[in-house]
């Protein structure tokens, strides 16, 4: 009888830490789905938030293309602007071989737009004085969103004069603080071959968003790193013969103590 009160027992809180397992299984349940219906929620405010913030940088696109027009034409009458600020880029610079820097020499213009309806993509135009490299007058490449959430890439196939074509740079050792030089030329980048080397690393699209995101925004800030620059290596120099000026004394001074 004792054994049997025992087992009774034994057995009746089992289930109820069986009722208790499966009421607290219930509330945790009930707890994500409703977690899940207010991610839900925030889910949908987000959607609707990009497409606003969509709608307004498109507006404002509108209002500042007089802007970047009026810029781009006080940059046409500074000397070498848009080769001096990709060169100041700490990512730009590396894409640029030392034929690929004489022929930014005629770079006159850059451009980046956006398609009307922006999450549709956008182009990056390079405007070209006459040079003795290649035909043509503009170079664009363009990067359009598909609704599969691919980006087709297409660009303009680059006319070279005769005896032209991509240059191939060449790496030399670094010196200082002086950069090395791409091995393969920033215009393969409108090639639609697969690319090598730097350009491998940083692909289309890296090349593009840095170009639109970063250097398009502001160039002057790029611009005017080339002049800190050289100030900052003056400023190194100056220490230097200081300081070995400071060492020449200190010499001169020990040996009137011997003497």
């Amino acid at each position: 009888m004792v054994a049997d009160k025992g087992k009774k027992q034994k057995t009746g809180e089992a289930e109820e830490e069986r009722n208790g397992a499966d009421h607290v299984d219930g509330e945790l349940v009930l707890s994500i789905e409703k977690l899940q219906e207010i991610q839900d929620e925030l889910e949908k405010i987000n959607e609707e938030a990009s497409e606003k913030v969509l709608e307004v940088e498109q507006k404002y696109n509108e209002v500042r293309k007089p802007a970047y027009d009026r810029r781009n034409e006080v940059i046409k009458s500074i000397p070498d602007f848009w080769l001096t600020a990709f060169m100041s880029h700490p990512a730009l610079s590396e894409l640029l071989t030392e034929e690929d820097q004489k022929i930014f020499k005629y770079l006159s213009n850059l451009e980046v737009e956006d398609c009307k309806d922006v999450k549709s993509g956008y182009s990056i135009t390079f405007h070209f004085k006459p040079n003795p490299f290649f035909e043509d007058a503009k170079l664009t490449k363009t990067f359009a969103f598909l609704e599969e959430g691919t980006t087709k890439i297409t660009a303009t196939s680059i006319k070279w004069k005769e005896g032209m074509g991509i240059p191939n740079g060449v790496v030399e050792e670094k010196k200082g603080n002086k950069r090395t030089h791409a091995e393969e030329s920033f215009f393969s980048w409108f090639n639609d071959s697969l690319h090598n080397g730097d350009l491998d690393e940083i692909q289309d699209e890296q090349v593009a968003e840095i170009i639109k995101d970063d250097l398009w925004p502001n160039p002057l800030t790029y611009f005017n790193n080339d002049a800190d620059e050289e100030e900052f290596e003056m400023d190194d120099d100056d220490d230097e013969d200081g300081s070995e000026d400071d060492e020449d004394q200190e010499d001169e001074e020990d040996d009137e103590v011997e003497d």
